[in-house]
C-alpha cells in the first residue's frame, strides 16, 4: 500500500488508489472509484461509486463527489463546493446511474468554496469557478466564473492569474490568443 488512508475513514472494496494520495479523517470511498497518483481528500469527503479522478487532484474538506463526475488531472476542488448529478431528483422516483446526467471538470480547473457546479455540464481546462458561483451551463477553457448563476468576468493564465481583460500574463508571461472566442496558449 503506498498510500494513506485515516484509520476513521472508509474504503469500499474494488476500488483503486494511486502511490502517494492521502485519504484524512472521515471520508468514504465506494466501490468501483479510481483515484489518481499524489490526491488529497480533506476530512469528510465522499466518493460514490464509479467515480474516475486524475492524478494530483485535491479535494478539501466536506465535498461530495457523486456517480456521474469526472475530474481530470490538477483539479481543484475547494471546502464544501458540491457537485449534483440528477437535474429533476425525486425521492419517490430515484432513476439510478442511468438516470445520471455527466459533469466533467478537465484538467488543472479549480472551483471555489462553496460552489455548486450543475450536472450535465464540462468546466474547461485551466478554468477558475469563484467561490459560492452556480455554474448551470458549460466552462470554456481558461474562463473566470462568478455570481449566480455564474457567467464569464475575464480570463486567468494557467499559473492562475487574471488576466485582466489582456490576452497575456503579467506575471508568468504565458501569451495566449483568442481565437472564435477560445483562448488558447501561444506555441512556443
Amino acid at each position: 500500500m503506498n498510500y494513506f488512508v485515516h484509520e476513521s475513514s472508509y474504503i469500499d472494496k474494488n476500488v483503486d488508489i494511486g502511490d502517494g494520495t492521502k485519504i484524512w479523517h472521515f471520508c468514504h470511498v465506494q466501490k468501483g472509484t479510481r483515484i489518481g497518483k499524489q490526491c488529497s481528500l480533506g476530512q469528510n469527503v465522499y466518493i460514490s461509486s464509479n467515480v474516475k479522478i486524475g492524478n494530483g487532484v485535491k479535494i478539501q474538506n466536506n465535498v461530495s463527489v457523486y456517480e456521474g463526475v469526472e475530474l481530470e488531472d490538477f483539479v481543484f476542488c475547494g471546502p464544501s463546493m458540491v457537485f449534483t448529478n440528477d437535474l429533476t431528483p425525486r425521492s419517490k422516483y430515484p432513476k439510478g446511474a442511468g438516470g445520471y446526467k455527466k459533469t466533467l471538470v478537465k484538467y488543472g480547473a479549480s472551483i471555489g468554496a462553496n460552489a455548486t457546479i450543475v450536472c450535465g455540464n464540462t468546466i474547461g481546462k485551466w478554468a477558475m469557478i469563484a467561490s459560492g458561483a452556480v455554474v448551470t451551463k458549460d466552462v470554456p477553457d481558461y474562463a473566470i466564473m462568478a455570481g449566480v448563476p455564474a457567467k464569464q468576468i475575464d480570463w486567468v493564465c494557467e499559473c492562475g492569474i487574471p488576466l485582466r481583460g489582456g490576452i497575456n500574463c503579467e506575471k508568468c508571461g504565458r501569451e495566449y490568443t483568442l481565437v472564435k472566442g477560445q483562448l488558447l496558449e501561444k506555441s512556443k
